[in-house]
């Protein structure tokens, strides 16, 4: 990007796409990865974790597969929107499994069975993480969990992880899938940054990116960045990014309050959670005066 130089930097360091590197442990993301750690170590089925858009759901996923041994086998699956015949192929080939293709849905199961049990007697364990969830037919999210009735007497042959928006507990709420809702045994939710943490977060990324400065951005600037994005960790990229811009282009070395509004005002997701927060903001100073009037 054009401001690299302006700011002393080796890369972009904010930018969207999710990158390892740039992983930040604030709390509840720790406890999410170690969630994960410590669930897949168990030998459960189902795993769940759940977070609004732009929480670093993706991100986490690459960086927990990024803590798994040879003794693993994982498959990622960033789009299961797909029937269930397709995602048992898709599975297959991540696996390294080789299935014709024309084999009906009761022979793909059979194979990828006898695939998955000559994997444990290799002493290798499956780990299947599936983005975008809440997407997922009710018909393939049932062929999951047939999946993961497959099992030795110590364990499961395949766990699976879900990873998805809120809507996606709307789903596993349906009567229809009530089996697979109770053999997930660990569950996350990913929540926003606090002020605090979206500070850190900020000068973490800088760090990584090779910025060597110290307060790139003015207090006001980050706490402005906090309130426009809610201490969601893409929203605070997209604007944080756009800020730099505008600071390059004035050839300031910081970045300032006015930046940050500036990429508000260009950013409509941004936008429209200020207006929220505004209109919230009036609603309880509305609802406190009527109280007072009443109490008189």
């Amino acid at each position: 990007m054009v401001y690299l130089q302006h700011f002393g930097l080796r890369e972009p360091p904010f930018s969207i796409t999710p990158d390892t590197s740039f992983f930040y442990a604030c709390t509840n993301i720790q406890q999410a990865l170690n969630t994960l750690v410590v669930a897949v170590a168990s030998g459960e089925g189902f795993i769940k974790i759940t977070g609004e858009v732009g929480t670093g759901k993706t991100l986490l996923c690459r960086k927990f597969l990024g803590t798994l041994d040879d003794a693993w086998i994982s498959a990622y699956i960033p789009n299961p929107n797909l029937e269930p015949r397709s995602l048992l192929l898709a599975l297959a080939e991540e696996i390294g499994v080789r299935l014709e293709e024309d084999l009906d849905q009761h022979r793909l199961i059979k194979s990828l069975t006898h695939a998955l049990l000559d994997l444990a007697r290799h002493k290798k364990r499956v780990v299947v993480c599936l983005d975008e969830t809440q997407a997922m037919p009710i018909e393939t999210l049932e062929t999951l969990r047939l999946l993961t009735n497959l099992e030795t007497e110590k364990r499961k042959l395949v766990q699976v992880i879900l990873f998805g928006q809120p809507e996606l507990d709307d789903k596993l709420a349906q009567d229809s899938v009530r089996q697979l809702r109770q053999r997930i045994t660990f569950q996350h939710r990913l929540g926003t940054l606090t002020a605090a943490e979206t500070a850190r977060y900020v000068a973490h990324r800088l760090a990584v990116a090779g910025c060597a400065r110290d307060a790139v951005f003015t207090g006001p600037a980050l706490r402005r960045l906090h309130a426009a994005s809610h201490g969601t960790p893409r929203l605070i990229n997209i604007l944080a990014n756009k800020a730099m811009m505008l600071a390059y282009g004035e050839g300031e070395r910081k970045v300032c309050w006015r930046h940050v509004r500036a990429a508000v005002s260009d950013t409509p997701a941004a936008s429209v959670l200020v207006h929220l927060w505004v209109w919230a903001a009036l609603v309880c100073v509305a609802g406190s005066g009527i109280g007072w009037m009443m109490l008189r």
